[in-house]
């Protein structure tokens, strides 16, 4: 395979600047399944890691997903290809060597099927252990934070409202889309307030939607979301330094810094809370070890705080997308309808369940052409 590079140390942002049929050049230990998506997306030709995608701590996906798409991944290449290649450059890729120029100036690994079922079996031996860590790594941090998560978090006034209003909020995590498609009906009668996470602004606009919010350290949200009139809270460390400031004042763009622990996610949930939201939908939400896990994290103590904050109002529009599938034939549907009348009704009576019911009834009324 010969092809131009690009090269980038952050999946996510090389994802959004490589161009079709580019090989990619990047440094990612464990390749996550959003990091690969980013990749599949733009159309990378093959990909190149100077670190191990697989390492075996847990059971990541990202080397599956590539493979599953016939993009050719070529593992553990060394540090030094960062220094030896420069966007543009032609290589060719023979096997487990990479050429420039007609001279070999890396040798790796080529990542095969049997190697990914291989390493997943082992990662997955593993699993317990690396659950024990994660674990204790949760409850030491929700100790440290729980004082500032379950406390008031300083928001600045803004021009949107939100009292007795749903809120969606969109993190650009796997599956996104899909849970988007689940919500195409809710968003359209409802008109929820609709939050971008970093990323996940473009997942709106991209969708159709105009983000009203966006809120993150804007590591992978694109200039054109950023421009497009929506609020922006750029969330800063504890002590005060903000990685986004520098790209958002050269952008000429007016935005609010908030400190706080944890992540913009749960940043972006703690503020639809404060502001009074009557349900907030989570789309493309991370909420399992192997999540936090590919995001670098070492636990989820601000997340586990911060869904214990908000309580019953919180809907993740991945369960939603689970219980609002079909799997009775049209032809059954009166009968189905019939059996569930009595339990509707309770459903219709009782909060949060009434939201339930709300969303159910709009995606049932998408699926058979009622709108």
């Amino acid at each position: 395979m010969r092809g131009r590079v690009r090269l980038g140390r952050r999946t996510k942002e090389l994802a959004a600047q490589l161009q079709a049929q580019e090989i990619a050049v990047i440094a990612h230990e464990d390749l996550d399944a959003v990091g690969a998506a980013g990749l599949v997306e733009a159309g990378a030709a093959a990909v190149i890691n100077a670190h191990s995608s697989l390492t075996c701590r847990y059971p990541n996906l990202g080397p599956r997903l590539l493979h599953a798409h016939g993009i050719p991944l070529l593992d553990n290449v060394g540090e030094e290809i960062f220094s030896l290649l420069a966007d543009g450059d032609e290589v060719e890729i023979e096997g487990r060597k990479i050429l420039k120029d007609g001279q070999v100036i890396a040798v790796g690994t080529v990542v095969t099927a049997h190697m990914i079922e291989e390493r997943e079996r082992i990662a997955q031996l593993n699993l317990p252990r690396e659950l024990e860590r994660f674990v204790s790594n949760t409850l030491e941090y929700a100790a440290r934070e729980k004082d500032v998560i379950l406390g008031e978090i300083q928001f600045p006034q803004l021009g949107i409202t939100c009292v007795g209003k749903a809120v969606v909020v969109v993190v650009r995590g796997v599956g996104y889309r899909e849970d988007l498609q689940v919500l195409a009906p809710f968003i359209q009668e409802a008109h929820p307030v609709l939050v971008g996470v970093d990323g996940g602004a473009d997942a709106l606009l991209q969708a159709g939607y105009r983000p009203h919010m966006i809120i993150g350290d804007m590591d992978s949200v694109s200039d054109t979301a950023l421009r497009c009139g929506a609020e922006i809270i750029a969330h800063a460390y504890s002590d005060g330094r903000c990685p986004s400031a520098e790209r958002l004042a050269t952008l000429g763009v007016g935005f609010h810094m908030v400190p706080a622990p944890g992540t913009s996610e749960d940043l972006a949930l703690l503020w639809a809370h404060e502001q009074g939201a009557e349900l907030i939908v989570l789309v493309g939400s991370h909420s399992n070890m192997i999540d936090f896990l590919e995001k670098g994290r070492p636990g989820m103590a601000s997340t586990f705080l911060t869904r214990l904050k908000i309580g019953p109002i919180l809907l993740d529009a991945k369960r939603l997308s689970e219980l609002y599938r079909p799997k009775t034939p049209y032809g059954a549907l009166p009968l189905v309808l019939a059996a569930l009348i009595p339990i509707l009704i309770f459903m219709g009576l009782a909060s949060p369940w009434r939201h339930y019911l709300r969303l159910f009834w709009l995606q049932l009324r998408l699926l058979v052409g009622w709108f």
